[in-house]
């Protein structure tokens, strides 16, 4: 594959064999969350596809530190929204480390708006990227997943689907998110039933963990510290709990909470409204 096509990537001749390795795929890798978990992947042995829509420079950084790893790694372009785009992420896996064996959707389209402001284009829009997307990289991991998995769960694939603390605190704002990711928390339930014992399907749903655009530093520091454990989730412990699930043999249609016991606490806004957050 050549940088001129949607996918492109960088590879060491040195590293360990197709057969003996183990590969993930981490949409929205080349930056926060998704780079995070990427790299704890690499660290526990695994070969990375670092999946970018934008980002081609940072996804190409991430690609870097993981052969520093000693993993071998490919970046991949594609617009989530796009159907066909979205089909040929399993093939260029598969072309680049002779298969697939996980799966983890980190990235989201996380849009302003409420129940009084909403419209079709932006749930639709979000819809494809949060929901349809996800759907469409488990059917194409369960079509690659050989037979054998069935009796064999070291051959089993993987899918986790990143959702929201949210979910289990509800509040009204950032609607046609939250609807997405509701759909995609029952999602997560019902591939597990339609693609086991093929495929497990498992969610993971972390609390507040990154700054985000109108957060200011001391209002994330403070919102942050809403939770039992006087913390919310880290990088660290979304991308372990990732790793973890991967590796959980007997884990699926099930979400992992990892917010800090964000979720115990009950707020009537989201975390983008709390204490000193620049929001009306």
């Amino acid at each position: 594959m050549s940088a001129s096509t949607p996918f492109s990537s960088v590879n060491s001749p040195s590293l360990a064999p197709v057969s003996h390795s183990r590969a993930v795929l981490v949409t929205g890798a080349a930056k926060r969350i998704g780079r995070g978990v990427a790299l704890e992947f690499a660290r526990q042995g695994w070969d990375v596809a670092v999946h970018y829509g934008e980002s081609e420079r940072e996804a190409h950084a991430t690609v870097t530190d993981i052969e520093a790893l000693g993993r071998r790694a490919v970046a991949l372009k594609a617009d989530l929204a796009v159907e066909t785009e979205v089909e040929r992420l399993v093939p260029a896996c598969v072309e680049a480390f002779g298969g697939l064996n996980c799966i983890v959707n980190c990235a989201s389209r996380f849009d302003e708006d409420t129940a009084v402001d909403f419209g079709y284009a932006k749930l639709l829009e979000m819809t494809a990227v949060n929901v349809a997307a996800p759907l469409t990289l488990a059917r194409m991991l369960h079509a690659i997943t050989p037979d054998a998995a069935a009796e064999d769960r070291t051959l089993r694939g993987v899918v986790i689907n990143v959702l929201d603390q949210k979910l289990y605190n509800m509040n009204p704002d950032y609607l046609s998110y939250t609807l997405t990711k509701a759909a995609l928390d029952n999602a997560t339930v019902a591939l597990a039933q339609a693609l086991g014992p093929k495929l497990r399907v498992a969610g993971l749903a972390p609390g507040l963990t990154l700054i985000s655009a109108g957060q200011t530093p001391a209002s994330f520091e403070s919102a942050h510290r809403v939770t039992p454990l006087n913390r919310a989730s880290t990088v660290d412990d979304v991308a372990q709990a990732a790793c973890y699930l991967a590796n959980a043999h007997g884990v699926t249609g099930t979400t992992l909470v990892v917010d800090g016991g964000q979720h115990l606490v009950p707020s009537p806004r989201d975390v983008m409204y709390m204490i000193g957050a620049q929001k009306p």
